[in-house]
C-alpha cells in the first residue's frame, strides 16, 4: 500500500482519521497510530515488520543502559551494541551480496550469491532508531521508558517508508503532548493533496514519457534523447520524493507532529553545496549531526576536512543502494563539494547568479544520470551520448515524436519545480485582500488537483515511490 494508491486515499487514511479524532485521550490516539502504522507496513511486508520491531526493541534496551548512571564503559558498550545490531541487519540485507560479489569478481571467482529482497524503508527506520540511542547517549533526549511510544516514533506511517528522517529529539515531546487545531488539520490536508498531485500528475507522467523513449529500453541513443531522459528523470525524482515528503509532513501535521521540511526548491541552487542544503534535507542533517561533526567537521586541518567530506559522501552514495553507480554518484558530489569549498570559493562569489544556477543545474542533471543507471555499460553509453560520443545522431524520430506529443508538459513540470507558482499565488493573494475569495479559490484549486489525481490513480497501475527501493 502506498500513499498514492486508491486503497490508502479512500479507505485506510479516512478510517485512521475517524478513529483518531473520535478519541479524546492522547494515549489511545497513540495506540490508534501505532496499530495503523504496523498494519500499514505489514500490508506489503508481513514478515519484515518483525525486523523493524526487533531493531526497535534492541535499541530500547540499549538506551536503558545508555541513559542510566552507569560507568562510561557500560554506556559506550550499550551504545555500540544497539548501533551495531541495527547496522548489521541493514548491512546484511543491503550490502552483503554486493560486497561479496564485487570481491569475488575482482579475484576472478565464479561464486555469486543472490541479492536479498530489501525490506521496504529499512534505511529510513534504521537511521531513525539510531538517532534515538545516540541522542540519549549525548544527553540530548531523555530515555523513553514506554516501548510503545518508541515503537510509534520508529513506525509512524506518515514518514515510515521514505522519510523525512525524523530525529528522535525533534518529536520526543510530541509523543507525550500534542494537539491538532482546525487550522493544522486544514493546512495538513492541503499539503497532502499537493504532495499527492506532485506524485500522480507530475512524477508518474515523467516516468511514462521516459518509458516511451527507445534509450530507456537500451535502444539507440541520440544526443537529444539522452538529454531528454536525463532532464525528465531529474524532474521525476524531485516530484516523486518531494511529493512523498509533502504528504508525510501534511499527515504528520494532521496528527499533531511537526516534521521538518525535506525539500526547498533544490533546482534553483547556485552551487552543489546549496543544492544539498535544499535536497533531502533530513538525510543531509543526519550525516552532518551523526557522521561529519563527530569526525571533526570543518574545525580541523584542510586535509582532515577533505577526509571527513569524502567519508560522508561515500556513505551518502552507499546509503542509496548497493550498486557501483551510487558509489560513483556519492564520489561525484563529494568531489564537487570539495572543489567548491577549497578551489572555486572566490570564483563562485564573483560569478553572476544566473550563470551559477545554469552550471549547477547542468551538473545536477549529470549526477542524476549516474544515479539512474545501475547497469554500468548503459550509464557510460548514455553519458557519452549526452556529449555526442557514440550517439546515434543529434536526434531520432521517436524522441521527436514524443517531444511533439508532450510539448507543454515538460515546461509545466520545470516551472512547477521552482518557486514561481507560489510567488504568483502569494502576489495574487496580497492583491485580492478578500479572505473569503482567496479561501474559495484555494479550495477550488486543491479540489481540482485531488479530482485529477483520483482519475489518474484509477487509470494507473501500481506506482511505488522511487525512494522505496532505498
Amino acid at each position: 500500500m502506498t500513499f498514492s494508491s486508491l486503497t490508502f486515499v479512500t479507505l485506510f487514511f479516512p478510517a485512521v482519521l475517524i478513529l483518531y479524532f473520535i478519541i479524546d485521550n492522547l494515549r489511545w490516539k497513540n495506540g490508534v497510530l501505532l496499530v495503523a502504522s504496523l498494519l500499514f507496513y505489514s500490508w506489503g511486508e508481513p514478515v519484515w515488520v518483525l525486523g523493524m520491531i526487533g531493531a526497535t526493541a534492541i535499541n530500547y534496551f540499549a538506551a536503558l543502559f545508555v541513559g542510566e548512571k552507569y560507568s562510561g564503559f557500560i554506556r559506550k558498550t550499550a551504545l555500540i551494541i544497539g548501533s551495531v545490531a541495527s547496522l548489521s541487519v541493514l548491512f546484511y540485507f543491503k550490502y552483503a551480496a554486493f560486497l561479496f560479489n564485487s570481491f569475488a569478481s575482482l579475484f576472478g571467482a565464479s561464486i555469486n550469491i543472490p541479492v536479498l529482497q530489501l525490506p521496504v524503508g529499512i534505511s529510513f527506520y534504521t537511521f531513525q532508531v539510531l538517532t534515538y540511542t545516540v541522542d540519549v547517549y549525548r544527553g540530548k533526549s531523555p530515555v523513553q521508558r514506554n516501548p510503545f511510544k518508541l515503537m510509534l516514533y520508529v513506525s509512524c506511517f506518515p514518514q515510515l517508508i521514505a522519510g523525512p528522517i525524523v530525529q528522535y529529539s525533534d518529536v520526543a515531546l510530541m509523543l507525550d503532548n500534542r494537539s491538532t487545531e482546525l487550522s493544522d488539520f486544514i493546512s495538513g490536508m492541503k499539503r497532502f493533496v499537493i504532495g499527492l498531485s506532485k506524485k500522480i500528475l507530475l512524477a508518474n507522467v515523467c516516468g511514462l514519457i521516459i518509458e516511451e523513449l527507445p534509450a530507456a529500453a537500451g535502444g539507440a541513443v541520440s544526443v537529444l534523447g539522452a538529454w531528454y531522459i536525463s532532464v525528465l528523470y531529474s524532474l521525476q525524482l524531485y516530484f516523486d520524493f518531494s511529493g512523498y515528503s509533502d504528504m508525510a509532513i501534511g499527515m504528520g501535521k494532521i496528527f499533531g507532529f511537526e516534521y521538518k521540511e525535506n525539500f526547498n526548491y533544490p533546482y534553483i541552487s547556485k552551487s552543489a553545496t546549496e543544492f544539498w542544503r535544499r535536497w533531502h534535507i533530513s538525510l543531509g542533517s543526519f550525516f552532518r549531526d551523526y557522521v561529519y561533526i563527530p569526525l571533526g567537521g570543518n574545525r580541523c586541518s584542510t586535509g582532515r576536512v577533505i577526509f571527513n567530506l569524502a567519508v560522508v559522501w561515500a556513505l551518502t552514495g552507499l546509503w542509496h543502494g548497493a550498486s557501483w553507480n551510487f558509489v560513483i554518484w556519492g564520489i561525484y558530489y563529494g568531489v564537487l563539494l570539495i572543489i567548491e569549498k577549497f578551489v572555486l570559493s572566490d570564483v563562485l562569489k564573483r560569478t553572476p547568479g544566473l550563470i551559477r544556477r545554469i552550471v549547477t543545474l547542468f551538473l545536477i542533471v549529470i549526477g542524476w544520470t549516474v544515479f539512474y543507471y545501475t547497469d554500468m555499460p548503459q550509464m557510460i553509453k548514455h553519458l557519452g551520448a549526452m556529449f555526442s560520443i557514440g550517439a546515434s545522431g543529434l536526434t531520432d524520430p521517436v524522441t521527436m515524436a514524443v517531444l511533439r506529443k508532450y510539448t507543454v508538459f515538460p515546461i509545466v513540470a520545470m516551472i512547477a519545480s521552482t518557486p514561481v507558482l507560489p510567488k504568483v499565488c502569494g502576489a495574487f493573494t496580497s492583491l485580492c485582500r478578500n479572505k473569503t475569495v482567496n479561501e474559495v479559490l484555494s479550495l477550488a484549486y486543491l479540489s481540482v488537483l485531488l479530482y485529477l489525481s483520483m482519475i489518474f490513480m484509477v487509470g494507473q497501475s501500481y506506482n511505488p515511490f522511487i525512494y522505496f527501493r532505498f
